[in-house]
């Protein structure tokens, strides 16, 4: 009896030992494929990275833009000079082709005029409570429709040209915050925010101090200590660039339907 019982035991601890030998192989195999899918995604997960990438291509495709119609106003300009594209050069003078450098690109303009730096207000620490937050931060802080009430008063105010931070102004410009990141064409940037103009001082001071919506940006100028401050500028310098960053879409009449009824009715 006592040599069953120690056979029986014998047998169960050798099971046992593989169960053991088992979890812990399985444990193992887990752990190093944990370790070898992290080390593939790492990079990935980093939104910081990722940003930064999106902003990297935008800039470089910006820039291949700006190359290529140069190239566009280079070849039709040798084209016109040298009259041998098959047409009569005299009769395309003042047509389209000879607008490319206009319809493609704004010129590089200088000139004095105004910049107005908006920031947001180092009081807001003031108002966090015990538990890290503030009920009214949004009063603090610069919004998209600071920058855009500055940008609608100085075009009122005769502006030739406009920039935000380092970029022009196109006519279809939108200029988009989150929180209080601001991003244009692509691009994103933090306050302080500045905008540019190229135009008379004096009228354009004048159009930002008529402004209803300048008027009550003053307000928490005063009440919350929003950064809000117009400077002259003697020289500004603004780059040429791209007159159209992104290809324009059009709404097309569908004919498909008249041209049903016209069978129809033949």
């Amino acid at each position: 009896m006592a040599r069953h019982v120690g056979k029986h035991g014998a047998r169960h601890s050798l099971w046992g030992g593989v169960a053991v030998f088992v979890v812990i192989a399985l444990t193992g195999f887990l752990l190093s494929t944990n370790v070898r899918v992290n080390r593939t995604v790492a990079v990935t997960n980093d939104t910081a990275d990722l940003v930064e990438q999106g902003v990297d291509e935008v800039n470089q495709l910006q820039q291949d833009v700006s190359d290529l119609t140069e190239q566009v106003a280079n070849l039709t300009d040798a084209l016109k000079a040298d009259g041998t594209d098959g047409t009569d050069s005299t009769q395309n003078q003042g047509k389209d082709s000879s607008n490319v450098d206009s319809s493609l690109m704004l010129p590089a303009l200088s000139g004095s005029g105004v910049t107005v730096t908006l920031d947001d207000s180092p009081l807001w620490e003031n108002a966090v409570n015990n538990n890290g937050t503030t009920a009214n931060i949004n009063d603090y802080v610069i919004h998209q429709q600071d920058v855009e009430s500055v940008v609608n008063a100085l075009w009122a105010g005769g502006a030739d040209a406009l920039m935000i931070m380092d970029q022009r102004v196109l006519f279809n410009s939108a200029v988009i915050c989150s929180g209080n990141v601001l991003s244009l064409h692509g691009k994103k940037y933090s306050p302080p925010f500045t905008i540019s103009a190229i135009g008379d001082p004096q009228r354009l001071r004048a159009a930002l101090n008529d402004s209803e919506a300048i008027t009550i940006l003053k307000q928490y100028v005063t009440a919350f200590g929003i950064g809000y401050k117009v400077e002259n500028a003697e020289d500004l310098q603004f780059p040429a660039t791209a007159a159209l960053l992104q290809q324009l879409k059009y709404a097309t009449v569908d004919t498909s339907k008249t041209t049903d009824e016209e069978q129809t009715q033949q």
